[in-house]
């Protein structure tokens, strides 16, 4: 008898899915999917992922899987409008990128080694610039079939932040912006040079806030910004996902505000500042309990 774990995915799942989609898109099926193309899907895919984030973090797992599912069926369901127009296949996207994996990780299926996580992800963006620039060979070439001249990464007109989407969030963008800059060495030498640049930066930010200058204002608060969103980065912590969760506890501690004052018959938004900081410690002093 085998004692290898079951695996936690099977053909049979993404099969159900399809098989789905394939009703929905069938003459007699739904006419509002049979309108929907890849463009018109393309803000659900954003809703969902946000919803998928939204799930993973408050650690209901529960949801956690409804999320992941409707996520994997708007992929699905992609993938088979392309498919329809004869410009490629789920199955083809599914193995080209199995193919792009095992290609960006030599040190699991070749001979190759990483002494580092640092080296590690230097070699990732090398292996990246490399098919960056066999992509542009074969582009080249003119027909794609991947015969075009080899061109070095070297030689390849491409920026280290090219392959960043233009689309990311402020602060996602800049935790990616720093991450990839480090990769080519282009950050501060310690966390303690980066601590030293968020005090400057909170000095300028102080200053410009006294010149009474918006535009300045807005400068400087985004370089603070930035610059501890690197000094998370080198402690492990990425911003977006910090301010989440302070978010969410906000609104949390807010909300149980707002239940004690009901529960105590009070008007919350007429209650003063004084009164309302009161409940806000008491919830607090619970939460510890």
């Amino acid at each position: 008898m085998s004692t290898e774990p079951a695996s936690p995915t099977s053909p049979q799942g993404l099969q159900a899915v399809i098989d789905v989609i394939d009703r929905l898109l069938a003459p007699e099926g739904c006419p509002w999917d049979r309108e929907q193309t890849p463009e018109s899907l393309a803000d659900y895919v954003i809703e969902e992922c946000f919803e998928l984030v939204e799930a993973i973090r408050s650690g209901k797992v529960h949801d956690v899987r409804e999320e992941l599912g409707d996520v994997m069926f708007l992929l699905a369901f992609i993938g088979r409008l392309y498919a329809d127009k004869g410009q490629f296949t789920l199955d083809e996207a599914m193995e080209g990128n199995a193919a792009k994996m095992i290609r960006r990780h030599p040190h699991v299926f070749a001979e190759g080694e990483c002494a580092s996580r640092e080296e590690l992800l230097r070699n990732w963006e090398r292996i990246k610039r490399e098919e960056k620039a066999a992509a542009m060979a074969d582009a080249a070439d003119g027909d794609g079939d991947g015969d075009g001249k080899a061109v070095s990464a070297e030689e390849t007109p491409k920026g280290v932040f090219d392959s960043l989407p233009k689309g990311l969030p402020p602060l996602v963008k800049a935790y990616r912006l720093h991450s990839k800059a480090a990769r080519v060495d282009f950050t501060w030498e310690s966390d303690e040079d980066v601590e030293q640049q968020v005090e400057a930066e909170w000095l300028e930010w102080l200053d410009a806030s006294a010149s009474g200058d918006k535009e300045r204002q807005e400068q400087e608060l985004g370089d603070f910004l930035f610059t501890i969103v690197e000094l998370g980065r080198r402690k492990g912590i990425k911003a977006n996902a910090a301010l989440d969760y302070a978010t969410l506890k906000f609104l949390r501690r807010f909300e149980g505000m707002e239940a004690l004052a009901r529960e105590r018959g009070l008007d919350f938004p007429n209650l003063s500042f004084e009164e309302k900081d009161a409940l806000w410690n008491e919830v607090k002093a619970a939460e510890k309990v």
